[in-house]
């Protein structure tokens, strides 16, 4: 049986960090970040962008899912809604798998901190604080295991996960 780990978050709370070392700790284990299957510029968010990130996302982790070699799929994105998270799941082909929903949450605080980093590196705009902590209620509504990152490391997250989960 595969182990399908669908990891949700604001921009800015660690998915992509968490997952890779998730990666790394699992056996077997390929990362995929939905960020990836949509990197383009300029960036435009329409329906039809939209739908073909979606297609992108299910197209890849099904291939993972049919791939011998993987036994560990982890997959990170924003997944802020219920119905993003059930779309993707429902176009897998998860007859031999165990999938894991899981949302990494922080207080506003920890995420404002974190985000300020990227902010002052150049790395991330400024407007993306305030996106994101707006973004904060809707994991609370989430049908997903809820990991509070605020006060620990990425190491830490990712134990926790691959224990609980």
């Amino acid at each position: 049986m595969k182990n399908i780990y669908l990891i949700g978050g604001t921009m800015g709370v660690g998915k992509t960090t968490t997952c890779q070392i998730i990666k790394n700790k699992l056996n077997n284990c390929v990362f995929l970040d939905g960020d990836w299957c949509w990197d383009m510029h300029p960036f435009q968010v329409t329906e039809e962008t939209k739908q073909m990130v979606l297609e992108n996302i299910c197209f890849l982790l099904n291939s993972f899912i049919k791939c011998s070699a993987y036994e560990n799929i982890v997959f990170c994105w924003v997944m802020h809604e219920q119905t993003i998270i059930d779309y993707i799941v429902s176009r897998l082909d998860t007859s031999d798998c165990k999938v894991h929903s899981i949302s990494l949450v922080c207080s506003e605080q920890a995420l404002q901190a974190r985000l300020r980093k990227d902010v002052d590196a150049g790395i991330r705009t400024e407007d993306v604080i305030r996106r994101s902590i707006e973004r904060i209620p809707f994991y609370k509504k989430l049908n997903t295991y809820k990991v509070d990152v605020s006060k620990i490391t990425p190491v830490q997250v990712a134990d926790l996960i691959i224990r609980n989960c």
